[in-house]
């Protein structure tokens, strides 16, 4: 099988940003994603270019087009989230972004009628019916493809990193799983989902695709859903290891994280430098620490097993990208990675904080949720 990436520009950055619709007054998940795509279409028979199905009727999509910058895309979804609150707003419906809603239960939920997501469901019954969770995916272009699986290896490196900084889903369906991510370890369940393998050639990726697809396990590439994958059609790497990202400053902070990252490495390349890669068996235990842990965890940083707490790793990561992240553009935007560090936390902090607060009621942790969404910021003084 032979499988063209796409030309693409250089570290050009796209993000798509899935967001639950909540009741205004209970705070419990609204069953009205179809009325609001229907409204939002610009009325031609077309949907509306970035505001996107998605598997479950609680929740949109908001995507941006092919951007330079970080800012370009936050001012891109930011435009999309205007037009959601025109239609939202009547309905008494708030938007909201976390990995996992704290109290709604995924069996009261209902699938988009659409024969790709009735199909998935029936082939992963009880774990496809369970994922209400919602995620972050940042693309960057890749302007060549014999590029893309070394920095691919590359930015596993760094998969902790980016689950502590968006760990956001302590809650299940009412209760305090232990874990910063509980999503990122329900994900996994579905087939194909999780951890990518560690290819060293295009032709070994293709080979996986074309055995995936002769043996019916997919349909088609994009049903592959690695946390890091290619995105052939786009060319583009795409990131999707973050949970739900709660406000616009963090997925700004966190998408810039990614864009200087990916353009560290692609310099790295042409430099004839080679990218570092650790085992597949660290990346796992990485994850798994990420998920638990979250800000708190050690990873493991090189093939040596050096380890270290995610927050000092990322100090001097962030003084690293210091001249990538000039180039790009997004300085102020990288530098917000130290307002997760040292303000309120990361999401999971934040929620479990307000749960204290409020004596375990979780009403009030998606009121605080709702509530960063339209602020923009994490909301860090509620007394």
């Amino acid at each position: 099988m032979h499988i063209p990436f796409a030309a693409s520009e250089r570290s050009t950055i796209g993000v798509e940003w899935e967001l639950a619709l909540v009741d205004q007054d209970s705070g419990d998940l609204r069953q009205v994603a179809q009325t609001v795509l229907d409204a939002v279409a610009p009325g031609n028979g077309e949907d509306h270019p970035h505001i996107k199905q998605e598997l479950l009727l609680n929740t949109v999509e908001v995507v941006t087009g092919v951007c330079r910058t970080v800012r370009e895309a936050t001012d891109d979804l930011g435009r999309s989230i205007e037009r959601l609150r025109e239609v939202t707003d009547p309905l008494r419906v708030e938007l909201m972004c976390a990995g996992t809603h704290p109290f709604a239960r995924w069996t009261q939920q209902k699938v988009t009628d659409k024969e790709r997501y009735a199909t998935l469901i029936d082939r992963t019954q009880w774990w496809g019916r369970q994922m209400l969770i919602y995620g972050v995916h940042v693309h960057v272009g890749i302007e060549d493809r014999d590029k893309v699986l070394p920095i691919s290896r590359a930015m596993l490196t760094h998969y902790g990193h980016f689950l502590a900084l968006s760990a956001s889903s302590p809650f299940w369906g009412g209760q305090d799983t232990g874990y910063a991510s509980n999503r990122a370890l329900m994900f996994q369940q579905l087939p194909t989902a999780g951890l990518p393998f560690q290819f060293d050639q295009w032709h070994e990726l293709e080979q996986y695709v074309d055995d995936m697809m002769h043996t019916g396990v997919i349909d088609h590439f994009d049903e592959i859903r690695w946390d890091i994958r290619p995105s052939p059609k786009f060319g583009t790497l795409e990131m999707r290891i973050c949970d739900g990202i709660p406000t616009m400053s963090e997925l700004a902070s966190i998408a810039a994280l990614t864009h200087c990252l990916v353009e560290f490495h692609s310099r790295e390349l042409d430099a004839g430098r080679e990218l570092p890669s650790i085992p597949s068996w660290f990346v796992q235990e990485n994850k798994w620490r990420a998920a638990r842990y979250g800000m708190d965890a050690i990873l493991i940083l090189d093939r040596e097993a050096r380890e270290e707490l995610v927050t000092d790793d990322l100090e001097r990561l962030l003084v690293q990208l210091e001249p990538v992240a000039a180039d790009l553009d997004c300085t102020e935007e990288l530098q917000g990675i130290r307002d997760i560090m040292r303000a309120g936390g990361a999401s999971y902090q934040r929620q479990r904080a307000v749960a204290t607060q409020n004596r375990g009621e979780l009403d009030a942790v998606v009121a605080s949720l709702v509530e960063e969404m339209r602020e923009g910021h994490p909301v860090l003084d509620r007394t």
